[in-house]
């Protein structure tokens, strides 16, 4: 998908993304039966907040891409994931918007100023049980390619995926784990052809259900 036409559907950004694929969201199953994991969209009380950045840029042949980071694998939550660059808010940030900025700059070198980056809004906060975090979606676009370097205590792998592997049409697999003692299932986005990706990498979770709505908001019908 061409860059400026991504560009053209954002702006304005929605006020809240369309439901992407209906897999994407995690199945709970046991005796009574299958059930989405309860209170993904709505945000505890206690929840800490935090903010994620949604970045998209042209490539060299003005191909739209986004900015996703495999996790490294320290053995604690969401290790070894994939995920928007991003992480909880600290004191000093004058907004969740500096938040994102703040945490792509510690993980993968971002420099706003360099690739000409543009925060066009925020999306809908979601709620991650796992962490208990409350993250907020911070969408940007850059006029260029960034240049970025992974973080390596945090970041295995920098991967740059193209906006056409989330469109509605773009394939899907279905994963299964135990969570807190009962089966979890839930659809994915396969990247691991990505360079730099590892071996049967998917997307999966919070990030895959943001990227299955900005995939549904880009393609639909515009009048």
């Amino acid at each position: 998908m061409r860059f400026e036409d991504v560009v053209a559907r954002l702006e304005p950004l929605p006020a809240v993304l369309p439901e992407g694929p209906p897999s994407l969201m995690p199945m709970l199953h046991d005796a009574g039966g299958s059930r989405p994991v309860p209170g993904l969209d709505m945000p505890g009380a206690s929840g800490r907040p935090a903010a994620v950045l949604v970045l998209l840029y042209p490539d060299d042949a003005g191909d739209a891409h986004l900015v996703l980071t495999e996790r490294t694998d320290r053995g604690g939550h969401h290790s070894g994931e994939v995920s928007f660059p991003g992480g909880r808010a600290e004191h000093e940030d004058a907004d969740l918007e500096a938040t994102a900025l703040r945490e792509a700059a510690e993980e993968v070198g971002l420099d706003p100023a360099e690739c000409g980056l543009k925060v066009l809004g925020r999306l809908p906060a979601m709620w991650v049980p796992v962490s208990d975090f409350v993250v907020t979606p911070i969408v940007a676009v850059a006029a260029r390619r960034p240049s970025m370097r992974p973080q390596p205590t945090e970041v295995a792998a920098i991967l740059q995926l193209p906006v056409a592997a989330i469109l509605p049409s773009a394939p899907l697999v279905t994963r299964e784990r135990e969570f807190r003692g009962r089966r979890l299932t839930y659809g994915a986005y396969p990247i691991d052809h990505l360079p730099g990706a590892s071996a049967n990498l998917v997307v999966w979770g919070m990030t895959g259900r943001v990227l299955g709505g900005l995939g549904a908001w880009l393609a639909r019908e515009v009048s």
